[in-house]
């Protein structure tokens, strides 16, 4: 070895300057005075440890560092060949313990100047893979590599208890000027607890903050992150993977059942169930109802469970809360086994202010805006990411990947779009900044929304972006070649708030808001659109679904049917929120299970059981769901009717079709004749009034034969009855067609 393999040694003037600077834990260059240096003809080596009161140099045999008693300097000097690369030091504290630990100050970078060019540019979509922490193996040894983004630090440091939480011990090294540190610690493990203590460069301010990349984090309420272990997970869903790039979801059912994990169902004494617990018990579930896909509420790590994950602070890892992220991996896997897509709710458009988190990660407005105009969600108590840095840009989008790739993810529902699109969303005049053009649009978080989508669909084809987008901005579920903003779909908010606003009002006014279920059909295909009846519209004193509706306890049953039987058979891929296919009757609330216990009553059976066979209408019937997004697949028969408040329409598919019929009042409509497009025989094929539902049994058990009378603008029309408050499902009976096996009407009616 020659002395041009080690750092220079600085003058004596830098040197003290610079020795000054690290004991008072604000030094940018550690390895400019620690570790190996040329010195005279031979070299010196240098450790800072400030719990040290002798150390020596891991020769063989040890040779004695000497200590700078003012400041925990320990030095040797020696030949260059007589000290070995990577060496140990082995140094004493004041409890006469011993230890052994190689010099992380005697190892080179780690980081590729392409990786960090890459970050900088914001085009490193893989950088989860750098940023972080990554236990690997550096010249033969084996530890831990640390490297975070602080471009406003004076100095970073890696604290945990292998250090005493002392951010004298461990100084990270400034890669240049991308705001990059880095430090690898040599025999770390995985499952070491660990921060970041930053001392920003203006202020001298210190700031203890969790990894912004870290994959794994304690259990609230402790905040530290944890060096998570390379998985050696044995993926088993390689085939649901290959199908998924060619999943034609523009043209195939799906049925999200919404799940927040923390208050499905719960173990003994309320504890949570835990990720492999959840995906036998889940899929059993969905299995049986009869859902596509789970949606997922954010299981990205949060603090704050009342926030029910939308308060992220873990933006790469599974919550702690139900298990380690190989628990969530198999969580996945077993839905994929059982035909169960993932899709996941993802939040870039804020974050929470909590002190261990992204706010002022280096004592500045880092991945947030400074002017709180910009910044800040004064309703929310939320943070805004400052879109236009490439750094931030990149986080966001290595986060999207990091789910879809490392733990399968089938798709992304994008939250709070809407605050995202503008930059006025919630704030009052002159309390926000108007873009380049005066304009209210966020433009840089317009094309961050592009690129997301752009590179995901690139990567993953077939995994769906969704975005909760309640504003009438145009062609969000558009191609980006023509201008839209690229999501797969948008979730259908006009939809929902009209509907659920006619369903609570008296029958007896129904017919005064006709209009509010027709209306959305001048918009319907629009958007790709989702219909959610989510967890948003069972909380804060909205009431649960069934208590939404009006009436005696028959009547607010029999609503919520025909509201599902509306909702399955309306273009448009569907979306429930848990509880809801059983008629919780409690509110939502994220610290208990469900009411599990109301499925010992028929009432809710029947609710569960529609659900059922609407699931596997919607699945069954390509009329139903080939066309969601197109006009090819509706016809209204008749959009008239309020005075006896029934709506009839067509879903259609290339000749084949359905009859859809809903009665909105407690009025059974005997002898209604209905326009028909052809003449034949027609079957119920679902009534949402049976008996199996909790229904009073009033329908057509009968073939109905159609008549040669015009009617409703159709050559021919036949004459039904409409059950009270209930939806009836009709289908043209033809020799190669198979009914599906649902029950209309009780044996015997």
């Amino acid at each position: 070895m020659t002395n041009s393999q080690y750092s220079p040694q600085p003058m004596a003037a830098e040197f003290s300057e610079a020795m000054e600077k690290l004991v008072n834990a604000c030094y940018s260059d550690p390895f400019r005075v620690l570790g190996p240096h040329p010195y005279q003809k031979g070299i010196v080596v240098r450790a800072y440890l400030p719990h040290a009161i002798q150390a020596w140099i891991g020769t063989e045999p040890p040779q004695e560092m000497a200590r700078s008693s003012a400041i925990n300097l320990f030095e040797w000097h020696g030949k260059a060949k007589a000290l070995p690369l990577p060496y140990q030091v082995l140094w004493e504290d004041k409890m006469g313990f011993t230890h052994y630990e190689y010099d992380p100050y005697c190892f080179p970078p780690q980081l590729s100047d392409y990786d960090l060019h890459l970050f900088g540019e914001g085009k490193h979509w893989h950088v989860y893979r750098i940023l972080g922490s990554h236990p690997v193996i550096v010249d033969g040894t084996s530890g831990v590599l640390f490297a975070t983004w602080a471009p406003e630090a004076e100095r970073v440091s890696i604290v945990g208890d292998f250090n005493r939480w002392d951010g004298r011990c461990h100084p990270m090294r400034l890669r240049g000027l991308t705001g990059v540190w880095e430090l690898f610690i040599p025999g770390l493990k995985p499952g070491t607890l660990y921060k970041y203590e930053l001392r920003n460069r203006n202020r001298g301010s210190i700031h203890l903050k969790s990894d912004p990349y870290g994959q794994r984090f304690e259990q609230r309420p402790h905040t530290a992150s944890i060096v998570a272990a390379k998985t050696n997970y044995l993926w088993q869903d390689r085939r649901w993977m290959e199908q998924r790039k060619q999943f034609d979801w523009l043209h195939q059912p799906i049925s999200v059942y919404e799940v927040h994990l923390g208050s499905w169902q719960r173990g003994e004494n309320g504890a949570f169930l835990n990720y492999r617990q959840l995906a036998r018990q889940l899929v059993d579930y969905v299995l049986k109802t009869g859902f596509t896909h789970i949606e997922l509420l954010p299981v990205t790590e949060h603090p704050l469970d009342a926030s029910w994950g939308y308060q992220t602070t873990g933006y790469f890892a599974p919550t702690s809360r139900f298990g380690s992220p190989d628990e969530f991996r198999y969580f996945v896997d077993h839905c994929h086994l059982h035909g169960i897509g993932v899709l996941m709710d993802w939040v870039p458009g804020h974050f929470p202010k909590d002190t261990h988190g992204l706010a002022q990660f280096d004592g500045s407005a880092l991945y947030e805006h400074e002017d709180p105009r910009l910044g800040e969600h004064r309703d929310w108590g939320t943070l805004i990411f400052n879109y236009g840095r490439h750094e931030v840009r990149n986080f966001l989008l290595s986060s999207a990947l990091y789910w879809l790739e490392e733990f399968h993810i089938d798709g992304l529902r994008v939250d709070a779009v809407a605050s995202m699109l503008y930059l006025d969303y919630s704030r009052q005049e002159g309390d926000w900044i108007p873009n380049k053009y005066g304009g209210r649009e966020n433009l840089e978080a317009i094309d961050f929304l592009r690129e997301l989508n752009r590179v995901l669909h690139a990567q993953h084809p077939g995994v769906l972006v969704i975005a909760e987008e309640s504003t009438s901005w145009p062609m969000v579920s558009h191609p980006i070649y023509v201008g839209g903003l690229g999501f797969s779909m948008k979730w259908n908010m006009g939809w929902m708030n009209d509907t659920l606003s006619y369903m609570s009002k008296d029958p007896i006014y129904r017919h005064y808001h006709h209009d509010a279920l027709t209306f959305g059909l001048l918009y319907a295909f629009n958007e790709n659109f989702m219909l959610p009846l989510s967890h948003d519209e069972v909380v804060h004193g909205k009431q649960s679904l069934l208590y939404k509706m009006p009436g005696d306890e028959w009547q607010r049953f029999a609503n919520l049917r025909l509201l599902y039987t509306m909702m399955f058979t309306y273009p448009g891929k569907k979306l429930l929120f848990m509880g809801c296919e059983f008629g919780q009757g409690e509110e939502w609330n994220e610290s208990r299970s469900l009411d599990w216990y109301l499925l010992n009553y028929p009432v809710h059976q029947g609710v569960q059981a529609a659900i059922k066979d609407l699931n596997h209408l919607y699945r069954s019937l390509s009329a139903l769901n080939y066309y969601d997004f197109t006009e090819e697949g509706f016809e209204w028969i008749d959009c008239h009717d309020s005075a006896q408040s029934v709506l009839s329409y067509l879903r259609l598919k290339d000749g084949d079709f359905v009859i859809v019929v809903l009665n909105f009042t407690p009025v059974p409509r005997t002898n209604y004749r209905l326009g028909v497009p052809k003449s034949g025989v027609y079957l119920e094929c679902f009534n949402s009034d049976s008996t199996y539902y909790g229904g009073s049994n009033m329908g057509n058990s009968q073939t109905i034969q159609t008549d040669s009378i015009t009617w409703m603008g159709r050559p021919y029309s036949i004459n039904i009855t409409v059950p009270p408050l209930a939806g009836i499902v009709l289908r043209l009976k033809t020799p190669a067609s198979k009914m599906p096996t649902t029950a209309p009407l009780s044996p015997g009616k």
